[in-house]
Protein backbone atom coordinates (compact mmCIF):
# COMPACT_ATOMS: atom_id res chain seq x y z
CA UNK A 1 0.00 0.00 0.00
CA UNK A 2 1.47 3.33 -1.04
CA UNK A 3 1.40 5.88 1.78
CA UNK A 4 0.22 9.43 1.28
CA UNK A 5 3.68 11.00 1.24
CA UNK A 6 5.09 8.55 -1.29
CA UNK A 7 2.00 9.06 -3.44
CA UNK A 8 1.88 12.86 -3.52
CA UNK A 9 4.95 14.19 -1.72
CA UNK A 10 2.96 17.03 -0.18
CA UNK A 11 3.60 18.52 3.25
CA UNK A 12 1.80 21.63 4.47
CA UNK A 13 2.44 23.13 7.89
CA UNK A 14 4.44 20.06 8.88
CA UNK A 15 1.57 17.69 8.06
CA UNK A 16 1.49 15.16 5.25
CA UNK A 17 -1.34 15.96 2.86
CA UNK A 18 -3.10 12.71 2.13
CA UNK A 19 -4.68 13.82 -1.15
CA UNK A 20 -4.19 16.97 -3.26
CA UNK A 21 -7.86 17.93 -3.00
CA UNK A 22 -8.99 20.81 -0.77
CA UNK A 23 -12.18 22.56 0.19
CA UNK A 24 -12.14 26.32 -0.37
CA UNK A 25 -13.81 28.70 2.05
CA UNK A 26 -17.37 29.92 1.58
CA UNK A 27 -18.48 32.46 4.18
CA UNK A 28 -21.33 31.23 6.32
CA UNK A 29 -20.99 27.68 5.00
CA UNK A 30 -17.55 26.09 5.31
CA UNK A 31 -16.91 25.40 8.99
CA UNK A 32 -15.64 22.38 10.93
CA UNK A 33 -18.91 20.46 10.58
CA UNK A 34 -18.92 21.01 6.82
CA UNK A 35 -15.36 19.70 6.58
CA UNK A 36 -15.86 16.70 8.82
CA UNK A 37 -18.73 15.50 6.65
CA UNK A 38 -16.27 15.34 3.72
CA UNK A 39 -13.03 14.55 5.52
CA UNK A 40 -12.50 11.13 3.93
CA UNK A 41 -11.96 12.66 0.51
CA UNK A 42 -9.86 15.78 1.13
CA UNK A 43 -6.36 16.64 2.22
CA UNK A 44 -6.91 20.23 3.32
CA UNK A 45 -9.72 22.64 4.06
CA UNK A 46 -9.89 26.40 4.43
CA UNK A 47 -12.73 27.20 6.77
CA UNK A 48 -14.32 30.62 6.77
CA UNK A 49 -14.11 33.32 5.70
CA UNK A 50 -14.01 34.79 9.16
CA UNK A 51 -14.08 38.50 9.84
CA UNK A 52 -11.59 39.21 12.60
CA UNK A 53 -11.76 42.89 13.54
CA UNK A 54 -14.42 45.50 14.11
CA UNK A 55 -14.39 46.90 10.58
CA UNK A 56 -14.83 43.54 8.89
CA UNK A 57 -17.26 42.21 11.52
CA UNK A 58 -19.46 45.25 10.94
CA UNK A 59 -19.29 44.54 7.21
CA UNK A 60 -20.34 40.95 7.93
CA UNK A 61 -23.27 42.12 10.01
CA UNK A 62 -24.48 44.40 7.23
CA UNK A 63 -24.03 41.68 4.61
CA UNK A 64 -25.97 39.20 6.76
CA UNK A 65 -28.76 41.75 7.15
CA UNK A 66 -28.90 41.94 3.35
CA UNK A 67 -29.33 38.16 3.12
CA UNK A 68 -25.79 36.82 2.59
CA UNK A 69 -24.53 33.87 4.61
CA UNK A 70 -21.91 35.02 7.13
CA UNK A 71 -20.20 33.74 10.25
CA UNK A 72 -21.04 36.21 13.01
CA UNK A 73 -19.28 36.00 16.37
CA UNK A 74 -18.87 38.40 19.27
CA UNK A 75 -15.50 36.78 19.99
CA UNK A 76 -13.81 35.54 16.78
CA UNK A 77 -10.81 34.07 18.61
CA UNK A 78 -12.97 31.89 20.85
CA UNK A 79 -15.03 30.79 17.85
CA UNK A 80 -11.93 29.91 15.84
CA UNK A 81 -10.49 27.88 18.71
CA UNK A 82 -13.72 25.88 18.87
CA UNK A 83 -13.63 25.18 15.13
CA UNK A 84 -9.97 24.19 15.20
CA UNK A 85 -10.59 21.87 18.15
CA UNK A 86 -13.38 20.13 16.29
CA UNK A 87 -11.01 19.34 13.40
CA UNK A 88 -8.21 17.92 15.54
CA UNK A 89 -7.54 14.30 14.65
CA UNK A 90 -9.42 14.54 11.34
CA UNK A 91 -6.28 14.14 9.24
CA UNK A 92 -7.23 17.26 7.29
CA UNK A 93 -4.76 20.15 7.09
CA UNK A 94 -6.73 23.05 8.54
CA UNK A 95 -6.59 26.55 7.13
CA UNK A 96 -8.35 29.67 8.43
CA UNK A 97 -9.55 32.05 5.74
CA UNK A 98 -9.45 35.46 7.42
CA UNK A 99 -10.74 38.90 6.52
CA UNK A 100 -9.10 41.79 8.33
CA UNK A 101 -8.81 45.51 7.78
CA UNK A 102 -5.13 45.82 8.76
CA UNK A 103 -2.01 43.63 9.08
CA UNK A 104 -2.20 43.95 12.88
CA UNK A 105 -5.57 42.20 12.88
CA UNK A 106 -4.09 39.08 11.28
CA UNK A 107 -1.09 39.21 13.57
CA UNK A 108 -3.37 39.31 16.62
CA UNK A 109 -5.10 36.10 15.52
CA UNK A 110 -1.79 34.31 14.91
CA UNK A 111 -0.51 35.47 18.29
CA UNK A 112 -3.60 34.09 20.02
CA UNK A 113 -3.97 30.79 18.14
CA UNK A 114 -0.43 29.73 17.28
CA UNK A 115 1.14 27.70 14.51
CA UNK A 116 -1.16 24.66 14.40
CA UNK A 117 -3.12 25.96 11.40
CA UNK A 118 -2.55 27.64 8.05
CA UNK A 119 -3.48 31.33 7.97
CA UNK A 120 -5.09 32.30 4.70
CA UNK A 121 -5.34 35.99 3.87
CA UNK A 122 -8.57 36.64 2.01
CA UNK A 123 -7.51 38.81 -0.91
CA UNK A 124 -10.33 37.31 -2.94
CA UNK A 125 -13.67 38.64 -1.66
CA UNK A 126 -15.21 41.25 -3.95
CA UNK A 127 -18.21 42.25 -1.85
CA UNK A 128 -18.26 46.08 -1.72
CA UNK A 129 -18.65 46.21 2.05
CA UNK A 130 -15.58 44.04 2.52
CA UNK A 131 -13.42 45.84 -0.03
CA UNK A 132 -14.40 49.13 1.57
CA UNK A 133 -13.18 47.73 4.89
CA UNK A 134 -9.74 47.19 3.34
CA UNK A 135 -9.73 43.46 2.68
CA UNK A 136 -10.57 41.15 -0.21
CA UNK A 137 -9.76 42.47 -3.68
CA UNK A 138 -8.61 45.76 -2.19
CA UNK A 139 -5.42 43.96 -1.19
CA UNK A 140 -4.78 42.90 -4.79
CA UNK A 141 -4.90 46.55 -5.82
CA UNK A 142 -2.59 47.57 -2.94
CA UNK A 143 0.01 44.78 -3.12
CA UNK A 144 2.40 46.56 -0.74
CA UNK A 145 -0.27 46.23 1.97
CA UNK A 146 -0.84 42.59 1.10
CA UNK A 147 2.89 41.93 1.41
CA UNK A 148 2.91 43.74 4.73
CA UNK A 149 0.10 41.46 5.92
CA UNK A 150 2.08 38.38 4.91
CA UNK A 151 5.10 39.67 6.82
CA UNK A 152 2.96 40.42 9.88
CA UNK A 153 1.81 36.81 9.99
CA UNK A 154 5.26 35.39 9.28
CA UNK A 155 6.49 37.28 12.31
CA UNK A 156 4.77 34.52 14.30
CA UNK A 157 6.45 31.75 12.28
CA UNK A 158 3.19 30.41 10.90
CA UNK A 159 2.27 28.98 7.50
CA UNK A 160 0.65 31.59 5.27
CA UNK A 161 -1.65 31.12 2.30
CA UNK A 162 -2.97 33.97 0.18
CA UNK A 163 -6.29 33.51 -1.62
CA UNK A 164 -6.28 35.64 -4.77
CA UNK A 165 -8.52 36.21 -7.75
CA UNK A 166 -6.67 36.10 -11.08
CA UNK A 167 -6.77 39.18 -13.26
CA UNK A 168 -7.39 41.74 -10.51
CA UNK A 169 -3.80 42.67 -9.72
CA UNK A 170 -1.89 44.59 -12.36
CA UNK A 171 0.31 41.54 -13.03
CA UNK A 172 -0.32 38.19 -11.39
CA UNK A 173 3.24 37.06 -12.03
CA UNK A 174 4.73 40.04 -10.24
CA UNK A 175 2.20 39.61 -7.45
CA UNK A 176 3.25 35.97 -7.04
CA UNK A 177 6.89 36.96 -6.80
CA UNK A 178 6.05 39.70 -4.30
CA UNK A 179 4.16 37.23 -2.09
CA UNK A 180 7.01 34.74 -2.30
CA UNK A 181 9.59 37.36 -1.33
CA UNK A 182 7.34 38.50 1.55
CA UNK A 183 7.36 34.97 2.97
CA UNK A 184 4.08 33.41 1.82
CA UNK A 185 3.99 29.63 1.60
CA UNK A 186 0.90 29.05 -0.53
CA UNK A 187 -0.96 30.87 -3.29
CA UNK A 188 -4.57 29.76 -3.57
CA UNK A 189 -5.75 31.16 -6.89
CA UNK A 190 -9.26 31.51 -8.24
CA UNK A 191 -8.45 31.37 -11.92
CA UNK A 192 -11.78 32.90 -12.99
CA UNK A 193 -11.91 32.61 -16.81
CA UNK A 194 -8.14 32.60 -17.33
CA UNK A 195 -7.63 28.84 -17.06
CA UNK A 196 -4.38 26.96 -16.90
CA UNK A 197 -2.40 29.45 -18.99
CA UNK A 198 -2.50 31.93 -16.11
CA UNK A 199 -1.68 29.17 -13.64
CA UNK A 200 1.42 28.26 -15.66
CA UNK A 201 2.55 31.89 -15.58
CA UNK A 202 2.27 31.94 -11.80
CA UNK A 203 4.12 28.63 -11.49
CA UNK A 204 6.94 29.97 -13.65
CA UNK A 205 7.18 33.04 -11.42
CA UNK A 206 7.55 31.43 -7.99
CA UNK A 207 8.23 28.13 -6.19
CA UNK A 208 5.32 28.35 -3.74
CA UNK A 209 2.71 25.66 -3.26
CA UNK A 210 -0.10 26.43 -5.71
CA UNK A 211 -3.74 25.55 -5.19
CA UNK A 212 -5.94 25.98 -8.26
CA UNK A 213 -9.57 26.96 -7.74
CA UNK A 214 -12.65 27.64 -9.89
CA UNK A 215 -14.83 25.10 -11.69
CA UNK A 216 -12.77 22.10 -10.63
CA UNK A 217 -15.68 19.71 -11.03
CA UNK A 218 -14.06 16.66 -12.60
CA UNK A 219 -10.88 14.62 -12.69
CA UNK A 220 -10.09 15.88 -16.20
CA UNK A 221 -10.36 19.49 -15.05
CA UNK A 222 -8.10 18.72 -12.08
CA UNK A 223 -5.55 17.09 -14.37
CA UNK A 224 -5.44 20.21 -16.56
CA UNK A 225 -4.50 22.19 -13.46
CA UNK A 226 -1.91 19.66 -12.32
CA UNK A 227 -0.27 19.50 -15.75
CA UNK A 228 0.26 23.27 -15.75
CA UNK A 229 1.61 23.94 -12.28
CA UNK A 230 -0.91 23.15 -9.53
CA UNK A 231 0.11 21.16 -6.48
CA UNK A 232 -3.49 20.93 -5.30
CA UNK A 233 -6.98 21.77 -6.50
CA UNK A 234 -9.81 23.16 -4.39
CA UNK A 235 -13.56 23.01 -4.68
CA UNK A 236 -16.15 25.37 -3.24
CA UNK A 237 -19.75 25.21 -4.49
CA UNK A 238 -19.22 21.74 -5.94
CA UNK A 239 -17.58 20.38 -2.80
CA UNK A 240 -20.28 17.77 -2.31
CA UNK A 241 -19.16 14.37 -1.07
CA UNK A 242 -19.82 12.56 -4.34
CA UNK A 243 -17.76 14.98 -6.46
CA UNK A 244 -14.92 15.03 -3.94
CA UNK A 245 -14.87 11.23 -3.66
CA UNK A 246 -14.71 10.77 -7.42
CA UNK A 247 -11.88 13.25 -7.95
CA UNK A 248 -9.92 11.95 -4.97
CA UNK A 249 -10.15 8.31 -6.08
CA UNK A 250 -9.15 9.11 -9.65
CA UNK A 251 -6.14 11.15 -8.56
CA UNK A 252 -4.96 8.36 -6.27
CA UNK A 253 -5.22 5.83 -9.11
CA UNK A 254 -3.31 8.18 -11.38
CA UNK A 255 -0.60 8.65 -8.77
CA UNK A 256 -0.22 4.94 -8.13
CA UNK A 257 -0.15 4.03 -11.82
CA UNK A 258 2.18 6.77 -13.05
CA UNK A 259 4.25 7.77 -10.01
CA UNK A 260 3.63 11.53 -10.38
CA UNK A 261 0.05 12.72 -10.05
CA UNK A 262 0.76 16.29 -11.16
CA UNK A 263 3.49 15.69 -13.70
CA UNK A 264 3.75 18.68 -16.05
CA UNK A 265 3.39 18.51 -19.77
CA UNK A 266 6.70 18.47 -21.58
CA UNK A 267 8.08 21.93 -22.25
CA UNK A 268 7.63 21.63 -26.00
CA UNK A 269 3.94 20.88 -25.40
CA UNK A 270 3.23 23.82 -23.13
CA UNK A 271 4.73 22.63 -19.85
CA UNK A 272 5.84 24.83 -16.96
CA UNK A 273 9.23 25.18 -15.27
CA UNK A 274 8.96 21.74 -13.67
CA UNK A 275 9.08 20.19 -17.15
CA UNK A 276 12.80 20.95 -17.38
CA UNK A 277 13.14 17.57 -15.71
CA UNK A 278 12.06 15.99 -19.04
CA UNK A 279 14.21 18.11 -21.36
CA UNK A 280 17.29 16.86 -23.17
CA UNK A 281 20.63 18.64 -23.49
CA UNK A 282 20.40 22.15 -24.98
CA UNK A 283 21.96 21.21 -28.29
CA UNK A 284 19.21 21.98 -30.79
CA UNK A 285 16.80 24.80 -31.51
CA UNK A 286 13.68 24.00 -29.50
CA UNK A 287 11.52 25.66 -26.81
CA UNK A 288 14.13 24.82 -24.17
CA UNK A 289 16.58 27.49 -25.29
CA UNK A 290 14.28 30.54 -25.21
CA UNK A 291 12.72 29.28 -21.98
CA UNK A 292 16.10 29.14 -20.25
CA UNK A 293 16.90 32.62 -21.54
CA UNK A 294 13.53 33.90 -20.38
CA UNK A 295 14.01 32.74 -16.79
CA UNK A 296 17.61 33.90 -16.68
CA UNK A 297 19.03 30.39 -16.32
CA UNK A 298 22.13 29.62 -18.35
CA UNK A 299 22.50 26.45 -20.39
CA UNK A 300 25.59 25.58 -18.41
CA UNK A 301 23.73 25.91 -15.11
CA UNK A 302 20.89 23.77 -16.45
CA UNK A 303 23.27 20.99 -17.47
CA UNK A 304 25.22 21.20 -14.23
CA UNK A 305 22.20 20.97 -11.95
CA UNK A 306 20.82 17.95 -13.78
CA UNK A 307 24.15 16.11 -13.75
CA UNK A 308 24.69 16.82 -10.05
CA UNK A 309 21.11 16.08 -9.03
CA UNK A 310 21.01 12.57 -10.51
CA UNK A 311 24.29 11.36 -9.04
CA UNK A 312 23.71 8.18 -7.08
CA UNK A 313 20.13 7.84 -8.33
CA UNK A 314 18.62 5.49 -10.93
CA UNK A 315 18.57 8.41 -13.38
CA UNK A 316 22.36 8.69 -13.45
CA UNK A 317 22.80 5.73 -15.78
CA UNK A 318 21.33 5.13 -19.20
CA UNK A 319 24.09 4.28 -21.64
CA UNK A 320 21.52 3.28 -24.26
CA UNK A 321 19.85 6.70 -24.28
CA UNK A 322 20.50 9.65 -26.59
CA UNK A 323 22.75 11.48 -24.11
CA UNK A 324 23.97 8.58 -21.98
CA UNK A 325 21.80 9.28 -18.92
CA UNK A 326 18.13 9.07 -17.97
CA UNK A 327 18.54 12.60 -16.63
CA UNK A 328 17.91 13.85 -20.19
CA UNK A 329 15.02 11.53 -21.01
CA UNK A 330 11.42 12.48 -21.64
CA UNK A 331 8.14 11.80 -19.88
CA UNK A 332 7.07 8.18 -19.56
CA UNK A 333 3.96 8.85 -21.65
CA UNK A 334 6.17 9.55 -24.69
CA UNK A 335 7.13 6.25 -26.36
CA UNK A 336 10.89 5.66 -26.40
CA UNK A 337 12.52 2.26 -26.78
CA UNK A 338 15.94 3.57 -25.72
CA UNK A 339 14.54 4.97 -22.47
CA UNK A 340 12.66 1.75 -21.77
CA UNK A 341 15.83 -0.32 -22.20
CA UNK A 342 17.72 2.00 -19.84
CA UNK A 343 14.93 1.85 -17.26
CA UNK A 344 15.01 -1.94 -17.37
CA UNK A 345 18.78 -1.94 -16.90
CA UNK A 346 18.38 0.42 -13.93
CA UNK A 347 15.68 -1.78 -12.43
CA UNK A 348 13.01 0.92 -12.34
CA UNK A 349 9.43 0.68 -13.54
CA UNK A 350 7.38 3.61 -14.80
CA UNK A 351 6.11 4.83 -11.40
CA UNK A 352 9.62 4.68 -9.93
CA UNK A 353 11.05 6.51 -12.96
CA UNK A 354 8.48 9.28 -12.66
CA UNK A 355 9.01 9.63 -8.91
CA UNK A 356 12.71 10.13 -9.60
CA UNK A 357 11.83 12.71 -12.24
CA UNK A 358 9.65 14.51 -9.69
CA UNK A 359 12.55 14.67 -7.25
CA UNK A 360 14.80 15.93 -10.04
CA UNK A 361 12.29 18.66 -10.89
CA UNK A 362 12.29 19.82 -7.27
CA UNK A 363 16.08 20.14 -7.31
CA UNK A 364 15.97 22.03 -10.60
CA UNK A 365 13.35 24.43 -9.23
CA UNK A 366 15.45 25.10 -6.14
CA UNK A 367 18.32 26.14 -8.38
CA UNK A 368 16.17 28.09 -10.85
CA UNK A 369 14.48 30.17 -8.19
CA UNK A 370 17.74 30.75 -6.40
CA UNK A 371 19.36 32.06 -9.57
CA UNK A 372 16.58 33.87 -11.44
CA UNK A 373 16.74 37.68 -11.26
CA UNK A 374 13.89 39.54 -9.54
CA UNK A 375 12.79 41.34 -12.68
CA UNK A 376 12.50 38.37 -15.06
CA UNK A 377 9.39 38.09 -17.20
CA UNK A 378 7.51 34.99 -18.39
Amino acid sequence: MIDSYERCGLIINGQVVRTPVAIASMAGMVNAAYVLARADHIGAAFIGGYSIDEATMEASRQMAAEGRAEFLYDDPIAALRTEIGALEGSGVVTGLNLRGSAPASYAAVADAIGDGVVYEIDAHCRQPLMTAAGCGETLLKTPHLLAETVRALKGFDVTVSVKIRAGVAADDRRLARLLWKAGADIIHVDLMDFGYARLRQIRNACPLTLIANNSITSFDRAMDMFAHGADMVSLARRSDERTLAGIDAAICRKADETGWYNAPKQLCRGGDVRSLTFCCMPVKHCPLLPFLDNIGFSREAYMEVKREAVKGTPLEGGRTTCFGSLAWCCKSSSPCMLREVAMKEAGVDTPAYMREKRLLSEKIMERVFDAVPDDHED
